[in-house]
């Protein structure tokens, strides 16, 4: 465990005990707290903080990140399945040949899981593994909205605008009323590939698990590639992130760019009354999307939102209640992104929606490998791809806080 100059821990020592690792957590927000309640009277007070309370909060919001992720990885290692021969069931002998062709090579007759290339289709097992391990570690993925396909691309058309209505008296005429406006989205899937590599000896070895051995390998790259694309990519061979969307001030909102509420600060919260933007935010969003709607922002700015209070004196930002909760942001559920941007003049720092209804991410359906173990001798490598696309579904269901005085 590494210990700052204050004596705490930026690094859970409860090892896989998440109990107490959550208690770590519970006690380190709690000073966090006391700390910044200390701040904000010598704020009050004398118009500014002293510079080793300043460095005690920054400290203790490392220690609150580093012992949330340790609880992180802890759930996700617990949630992991069996695989292979350690599974309780048998998947029979495709699953076998499958194994057999990982660690040797050996194709034989099995036509079933060839495909044009020469490469193995994922077993089930394995390919559900790697979707709900991205789950798990892959923070867009785990709040939007997902469908699987069969083909390159998913099409879905939308009412923008619903049909027109009107009153009438019982023997006035009915004149025609204007027809519902659709718009199609196109969601083109494109390849995420990830190349891990193994020895021959590595693979020999009987006690090897093939199928969580390929899982975890590629389950760290296509996460991390994946979240930067949901969240910033620009839908060149990748998926097209909502951040890259048309963006407009929420009071000229109109389909086909997301609506933001600026800061009225370059780079910064008011000064004073500096939740009232955030209100501001919640309520630019319907009602109908605010009930499931979560907010998303990356660690510093996470950090920058704990100290906020409201009205009554309470912590805005408040702790998850259990260990594989998640942290809560004036009532509703905040979910970390490192690939959101840091505060910054002009920088839409923090989302705000209904992202199951508003960011679809598209999963072609499958998982395949293909063995070369010439390109690197003496390593074999796995070249293992997946077909993804994703972007804004739906222009009304995310809400963008800009750092911007207009």
């Amino acid at each position: 465990m590494d210990m700052t100059s204050d004596g705490l821990e930026t690094k859970a020592g409860a090892g896989s005990d998440v109990g107490a690792l959550f208690a770590e957590f519970s006690r380190a927000f709690e000073e966090f707290k006391a700390t910044n309640d200390q701040r904000l009277k010598d704020i009050e007070k004398r118009g500014s903080a002293d510079g080793l309370i300043e460095g005690k909060i920054e400290r203790l919001n490392a220690v609150l990140d580093g012992q949330k992720a340790a609880m992180d990885r802890v759930l996700v290692e617990r949630a992991r399945p069996l695989l292979d021969g350690k599974a309780a069931h048998d998947d029979g002998e495709y699953k076998h040949a499958f194994s057999a062709y990982v660690k040797r090579g050996e194709e034989k007759a099995l036509s079933v899981g060839v495909n044009a290339d020469g490469g193995y289709v994922v077993p089930g097992e394995t390919e559900t593994e790697i979707t709900r391990l991205m789950t798990a570690v892959s923070p867009i993925r785990a709040i939007a909205g997902v469908r699987q396909v069969s083909g390159s691309v998913y099409k879905r058309p939308i009412s923008v605008t619903g049909p027109a209505t009107g009153w009438v008296g019982e023997t006035a005429s009915r004149p025609t009323t204007n027809s519902q406006t659709l718009a199609e989205l196109s969601y083109p899937t494109t390849e995420l590939y990830a190349m891990p590599a193994a020895t021959s000896a590595f693979l020999d070895d009987a006690a090897v698990d093939v199928g969580q051995w390929i899982a975890d390998e590629v389950n760290a790259a296509f996460a991390a590639q994946e979240t930067t694309a949901f969240v910033t990519g620009n839908g060149t061979n990748k998926p097209t992130g909502f951040l890259a969307a048309p963006t407009v001030a929420e009071g000229s909102w109109e389909w086909g760019k997301l609506g933001y509420v600026a800061t009225g600060t370059a780079g910064a919260l008011p000064s004073s009354n500096a939740s009232d933007v955030l209100i501001d935010l919640v309520y630019a969003l319907k009602a109908g999307y605010r009930q499931n709607a979560s907010w998303v922002m990356n660690r510093k700015v996470q950090g920058a939102l704990r100290k906020l209070k409201d009205s009554d004196g309470n912590y805005m930002w408040q702790p998850a209640q259990t260990a594989d909760g998640r942290a809560r942001f004036m009532g509703f559920d905040l979910v970390e992104a490192e690939d959101m941007p840091n505060i910054g003049a002009n920088s839409l720092s923090v989302a705000f929606g209904d992202f199951r209804r508003g960011y679809l991410i598209v999963d072609r359906q499958g998982v395949s490998v293909l063995r070369d173990p010439f390109s690197s001798k003496p390593y074999v490598l796995f070249y293992t791809t997946k077909r993804v696309g994703g972007g804004v579904a739906d222009y009304d269901a995310i809400k963008l806080l800009k750092f911007a005085a207009s």
